[in-house]
């Protein structure tokens, strides 16, 4: 049985470069805050949407505050049919520690 991976954020910049996708769920407010470029918001009300037009064939990254909560949601997302999921670890705020100048708002 597949399910998903667990990427550093080191990992993810490379896997962004080769044309990942990534998923930001985050409430709302903290998303508009800052967030990794690139990271598409997802919430509830948006997920029937992003299941019918995302690719299920790409790699996909799902951030969290801090690599918690995303591991659920990795996981639904395997169930989704997605081949290639990763929770990332340490989440929005460890990519922030590391990457400090690379968040946008």
């Amino acid at each position: 049985m597949s399910s998903f991976k667990h990427l550093s954020p080191q990992a993810a910049v490379e896997l962004m470069e080769q044309g990942a996708n990534l998923v930001d769920i985050r409430d709302i407010q903290s998303y508009n805050s800052a967030h990794i470029p690139t990271a598409i918001h997802l919430n509830n009300d948006n997920l029937p949407q992003f299941l019918d037009q995302a690719s299920r064939e790409k790699p996909l990254i799902v951030c969290c505050y801090h690599g918690i909560s995303s591991q659920s949601a990795a996981d639904y997302l395997v169930g989704q049919g997605f081949s290639d999921v990763y929770s990332l670890d340490g989440g929005f705020e460890g990519w922030k520690q590391l990457f400090p100048d690379a968040c946008e708002s």
